[in-house]
Order: structure tokens, then C-alpha cells, then sequence
């Protein structure tokens, strides 16, 4: 059975931010994710963990200015300085959270013509950084978002992905698959799991229901399916819940507590 991360920037909601460490281990989870943690000191951020028996898997790197609306800056001209402070203070949180991946937001491209131009920088961005983490044994995740949750996003297609990583050739850039954005942008995800996985390029998982991004086991998704295809393909990563919930966060665990027997 694949290994769940409880994304703490939707689930338990409910809670302030500190309690929902602890709501999450109370429903059995072993480990985190979320979006950023820089709103909390490292140290503070590491004993909640440590006190509730769990490891951080994933956050995202520093995004710009969020709340304007900027979605990533790896791969905007001229900004290449911040991006590099800012992953420095990633690298900061993630090596106090013994936390082994930082995802890297590629940014909102404007305009088709943009597109080769913003390529070339966030190849350049991601071959600095997968350096630096190379040093402290963390991989770089990118991500694929679909068009509907984020329009003008860069990067929104696995293939696209694929070969950026395969561009860069440092072997701890990695692949973020989230089978919610990639069943809106593309879908046939159990090819895609069958396919992409076995290429060791894959570093992550996220799930979601289609359409609402509610628990993974409502919409247009099989879950059932597509985890058992996760365990076929020899997957040993995290799946990241990175959802939603319709209801309270326990409440719409029925899914993987039925999993769990």
C-alpha cells in the first residue's frame, strides 16, 4: 500500500496551523506535507513533528509575492538573484525539517512568445539549485499544474517535465506528479503512472478527486485503481493527500481507513 502525507495547507482546516500536526497523526498518518513553512520558526516547525511521531516530506520553495498573485519566480528574467536566496532559506527549513525534497514553482508565463525565453531561465535556475541540494542529499521537485487551477502557468504537461529534468541531467531533479492536475490537463493516468514511474524520474506523488479536489475517492477517478497501479510500478515514495476535504478532514477518511482494513 503506498505511504500517505497529509498536505496540512488543506487538510484540517479546521485547526490552527500548529494543532493539525497533531489532528494528522491522530488519523494515523506518519508523515507532511504543506505549502510553505516560512510564516514559523524551523525549530518550532521541527518539534511539532518530532512530538507527534512525524516526518516532513515536501514544501515548496519560496513563490514571489503569493498574495499577488505570483505563483513561483524560477523562471522570471532578472530575478534570478531572489530565486537563489529564497531556495537558500529552503534549503535552511528543509535540512532543520530533515525534510528530503523542496518543490520549485516554475511561475506564471504571460504571453506564448515568453515561453522559450522563460524555459531557458528556469532550465539555468534548476541546474543552481539541484546543485546546492545535491550537497545536503535533497532532490529538487517540479510539478506539472493544470491550466484551470492556475492560468498561465509554465510547466502543465508531464512530457514537458520529463524533459526539462532530462535537459538539466541532475540526477536529484525530479518529476511531482499530481494525478489531479494531470487527469484535468491530460488524463490517461494509469499509462502515465505505468510509463513515468519506472523511469526513476518521478520523486513524488499527489492525489485528489476530479473534479472539486475533494477526498481522492470522489469524481471522475478510480482511486482504488490507481493506487494499486502505484504499488505494481514498485513506487516507494510518498503519495501526498493534497486535497480539499468536502466535510471535516477525519470525517472524509473513509477512504484510506478502508484501505487500511
Amino acid at each position: 500500500m503506498p505511504r500517505f502525507a497529509a498536505n496540512l495547507s488543506m487538510m484540517y482546516v479546521e485547526h490552527a496551523f500548529p494543532d493539525r500536526f497533531a489532528a494528522a497523526a491522530a488519523d494515523g498518518f506518519t508523515a507532511v506535507e504543506y505549502l510553505f513553512p516560512y510564516a514559523h520558526p524551523a525549530q518550532q516547525l521541527r518539534g511539532l513533528l518530532a512530538a507527534n511521531g512525524l516526518r516532513q516530506v515536501l514544501f515548496n520553495a519560496p513563490p514571489g509575492d503569493f498574495e499577488s498573485g505570483e505563483r513561483g519566480i524560477a523562471s522570471l528574467p532578472g530575478r534570478e538573484a531572489e530565486f537563489r536566496d529564497g531556495f537558500r532559506r529552503a534549503l535552511h527549513y528543509a535540512e532543520v525539517l530533515d525534510c528530503p525534497r523542496v518543490h520549485v514553482m516554475a511561475g506564471i508565463a504571460e504571453g506564448a512568445a515568453q515561453r522559450a525565453d522563460r524555459i531557458a531561465v528556469y532550465r539555468a535556475n534548476l541546474g543552481w539549485a539541484a546543485a546546492e541540494a545535491a550537497g545536503a542529499g535533497i532532490e529538487v521537485m517540479i510539478e506539472p499544474i493544470n491550466q484551470r487551477d492556475m492560468p498561465g502557468y509554465l510547466l502543465s504537461f508531464q512530457d514537458d517535465a520529463h524533459r526539462i529534468v532530462e535537459e538539466v541531467g541532475a540526477p536529484n531533479l525530479k518529476v511531482q506528479l499530481d494525478l489531479y492536475h494531470c487527469q484535468i490537463t491530460e488524463g490517461d493516468v494509469t499509462v502515465r503512472l505505468r510509463s513515468d514511474i519506472p523511469t526513476g524520474r518521478v520523486g513524488h506523488l499527489q492525489i485528489a478527486g476530479v473534479p472539486d479536489r475533494h477526498e481522492p475517492d470522489s469524481g471522475e477517478l478510480a482511486i482504488d485503481h490507481l493506487l494499486a497501479v502505484i504499488d505494481e510500478t514498485g513506487f516507494d515514495g510518498w503519495v501526498g493527500c493534497e486535497y480539499r476535504p468536502a466535510a471535516g478532514t477525519s470525517e472524509g477518511l473513509g477512504w484510506m481507513r478502508g484501505m487500511r482494513g
